[in-house]
């Protein structure tokens, strides 16, 4: 499975955007960036119903209005925000389904893609707390018959992607057994020294699959549904896309030529996927399992000590925790960690954010390529000083309007010595800028156009 690392220019606009909606009416200064929306393959729902009412009554209208916008332009998926457990936005746009004309809602499920690593993590810190293991132990002493570089490595290296293992042990929705996945695991190269370096590894996470299934007496499917999946509530959040036991009612997904994804009925066997990509959840459900997670609901608040401590550091302000990235204040303000997935064979792209000062949780998923989550999450909602990032679709084509000193600063960066003066003073060379009469400018259409369409 595809795994994200460039979650957000901007993650900070949207993460804050359900705590005070409204425009503030001293905030004056625009600027406006066009581009065409898409149009191949875009999928859109009529964002009020016959009768005047919002199809999304529990999401804050101006917010909703925002989002609205992006699903006009081709954004197709479903988001959940929530602080200190409340929701505050619970909404789905576009379509889950073009055959039936079924329309994402709140409780559509997705696949979570490598997001699953992030509860793959979560059980194995969990057994290392209950003394079950160590993070410690090598895999080779935990995981019989596995050999080659693959059985020198331990718990903690897997879980940072420090092992140095390298290659892939199997294609996504190929049937690979139990047995064949240890011998291709055993099979793996290593690029070097285990915990001096970071390759990210999808079969470093089967192998920790592996490693649940050998020390907790179940399988690994079993533990993950009865002791990882299981909210405080006693519910279950989802369940695999393929096989059992099954998410609840999955969707389909699109993929860059429009035609339908993986659809879950994939009999297996299921080892190319496990531990690394193979859950479904709704965004509500995933929204609320990051939160028990977090608040140590699901598991032992020093496990959840280990979960948040950065570990391998990137060196930007950004360091790998056992199954999420971690940022620090110098990114966006305040510490947050996340995680996203998808892509590949299924179509669905998904991305979660925790930010533990203020128990935030954002989930969003979409299933057509033409506005992902990720991207949606990039570049949409309110900045805490008040300005904002409104979208609207206009003539075919999108606008992104920055309101406020602020918002046009996070849209378009300037040095630490800039004021809201300065904007204004420099008006005539930001007009250049958007225009993509400068190089700077021109760097920033491409990446707008890269994310949303040509002009």
């Amino acid at each position: 499975m595809m795994r994200f690392q460039g979650i957000l220019m901007m993650a900070a606009v949207l993460l804050t955007a359900c705590s005070d909606v409204e425009r503030p009416a001293s905030q004056t200064e625009t600027s406006s960036v066009d581009a065409s929306a898409p149009t191949d393959g875009a999928s859109s729902v009529d964002p009020v119903s016959t009768d005047g009412v919002s199809p999304n009554p529990n999401c804050d209208p101006e917010l909703d209005r925002a989002l609205t916008a992006w699903a006009e332009a081709g954004f197709s998926g479903s988001v959940a925000i929530s602080s200190g457990g409340d929701f505050e936005c619970l909404a789905g746009y576009g379509i889950a389904d073009r055959a039936t004309e079924t329309p994402n809602t709140p409780e559509t499920v997705f696949s979570i893609g490598s997001v699953t690593k992030a509860f793959t993590a979560a059980a194995i810190v969990d057994l290392a707390e209950r003394g079950t293991l160590s993070l410690t132990d090598r895999a080779g002493d935990l995981v019989d018959r596995l050999t080659g570089p693959a059985a020198e490595v331990t718990g903690q290296q897997l879980l940072l992607h420090t092992s140095g293992l390298t290659g892939s042990h199997g294609q996504d929705h190929e049937p690979l057994g139990r047995q064949e996945a240890v011998a291709a695991i055993s099979g793996l190269g290593q690029s070097f020294e285990p915990g001096t370096d970071y390759l990210y590894s999808n079969a470093g996470y089967t192998l920790l699959a592996l490693i649940i299934e050998e020390t907790s007496g179940s399988s690994y499917r079993e533990y993950t549904a009865t002791e990882i999946l299981k909210l405080p509530d006693g519910d279950v959040a989802g369940g695999f896309w393929d096989g059992e036991p099954a998410a609840p009612d999955p969707r389909v997904g699109y993929g860059d030529d429009g035609t339908s994804g993986q659809a879950g009925d994939f009999n297996g066997p299921h080892w190319a996927l496990e531990g690394n990509g193979g859950l479904a959840l709704s965004m509500e459900d995933l929204a609320t399992w990051t939160h028990a997670l977090f608040t140590g609901e699901l598991i032992s608040p020093e496990a959840v000590e280990v979960i948040s401590t950065p570990g391998f550091d990137h060196g930007d302000g950004r360091s790998e925790t056992p199954g999420w990235v971690s940022y620090d204040e110098s990114k966006f303000g305040e510490p947050l960690l996340a995680f996203a997935g998808g892509g590949g064979d299924i179509g669905h792209n998904v991305v979660v954010v925790w930010l533990p000062e203020s128990e935030r949780v954002v989930a969003m998923a979409s299933n057509t390529p033409d506005i992902t989550a990720e991207a949606l999450l990039q570049t949409v909602g309110q900045l805490d000083t008040g300005g904002l990032l409104d979208v609207a679709v206009e003539g075919g084509g999108l606008t992104i309007t920055a309101t406020g000193a602020d918002a046009v600063a996070a849209l378009f960066p300037l040095s630490d010595s800039n004021s809201a003066e300065d904007i204004e003073r420099h008006e005539g060379d930001l007009l250049a800028l958007l225009a993509g009469e400068t190089q700077v400018g021109r760097e920033e259409v491409e990446i707008l156009e890269s994310d949303i369409g040509p002009d």
